[in-house]
């Protein structure tokens, strides 16, 4: 995230981020915090017990130590157990010096916590909160995660599960955004404010293109578009994007289709004649077409 001056631009440069989040959604949003210059702070649980030495009490830590390390370069690390006094006090030190608080609980866990922001805001008027959920309102009870938000919005395809976690990721950005708004308004009113992120909401966000009908099978960037699909090559896969009318002028001609418009790319035909010329070509030999004819694509083994 640079300026054109290639100057670092950081947004919450002197901004304090507590978060409590576990997991992935509020770490990766921390992550986004700390890369726009903010403070960070995170509170986790003890380990379980028995645990090794050094085990981290969140469970992404746990599973998956490269991707903790990676959520939390940068972050200053604390252990707290909020069900105990020792734990409040340690919860509350950190409160008083927050410009914002991070939060990944149900609301009933945070009301047991004595985290719910009528309280919060009682007695720290300057502080906002960025509250993720799994759903908004009164389904924010509701049990839920990345997979099952993303079945929700229609973007869950046979029986593979989704290439990455879509609605987690999305729903950390949209956290992270959150948090600038929250600043601003601080800025503004003097006070903070309490701003909810649904991941459900996220992946309903992420899932527009769907719901609009862009990426329906037949549409033309769901599969009826000639220029716009994955085929098989010779020694593998190709990632074509020849969606613009000159892109897919350039393809045409290289696959030998002549006097092409945007009607021809929606023909069986010309699907057929790409998919013969793609599986006479090597990922090589179609990496320096892209370069030579400036084709949008990309190679992938099989």
């Amino acid at each position: 995230m640079t300026s054109s001056s290639s100057q670092p631009l950081l947004p919450l440069k002197g901004v304090r981020v507590l978060s409590l989040s576990l997991n992935l959604p509020g770490p990766a949003a921390l992550m986004r915090c700390r890369q726009m210059g903010a403070s960070c702070v995170k509170l986790e649980p003890p380990p379980p017990a028995g645990a090794a030495a050094g085990t981290s009490g969140d469970p992404m830590g746990m599973y998956n130590r490269p991707a903790y390390d990676a959520l939390h370069q940068g972050v200053r690390l604390g252990v707290a157990d909020l069900k105990t006094e020792k734990g409040q006090k340690t919860l509350h030190r950190e409160l008083a010096k927050a410009d914002v608080l991070l939060t990944s609980f149900r609301p009933s866990a945070l009301n047991k916590l004595g985290l719910d922001w009528k309280g919060l805001h009682r007695r720290y008027p300057a502080l906002s909160q960025v509250a993720i959920v799994g759903a908004p309102g009164a389904r924010a009870e509701e049990p839920g995660h990345d997979l099952t938000y993303l079945a929700e919005n229609d973007l869950i395809g046979g029986l593979d599960l989704p290439a990455t976690l879509y609605a987690d990721m999305g729903g950390s950005l949209m956290a992270s955004e959150a948090v600038l708004k929250a600043v601003l308004h601080q800025l503004r009113k003097g006070k903070g404010s309490y701003i909810e992120v649904a991941l459900s909401e996220a992946a309903g966000y992420l899932a527009l293109p769907r719901t609009w009908g862009l990426t329906k099978p037949g549409a033309a960037v769901g599969g009826g578009h000639a220029g716009y699909r994955v085929y098989p090559c010779r020694d593998g896969r190709v990632a074509l994007a020849a969606l613009e009318p000159h892109f897919a002028k350039t393809l045409c001609a290289a696959a030998g289709i002549q006097n092409a418009n945007i009607m021809t790319m929606f023909s069986p035909a010309t699907h057929q004649t790409i998919a013969d010329y793609l599986l006479t070509m090597t990922r090589q030999a179609l990496d320096a077409l892209a370069i030579e004819k400036d084709i949008p694509l990309y190679t992938l083994p099989k």
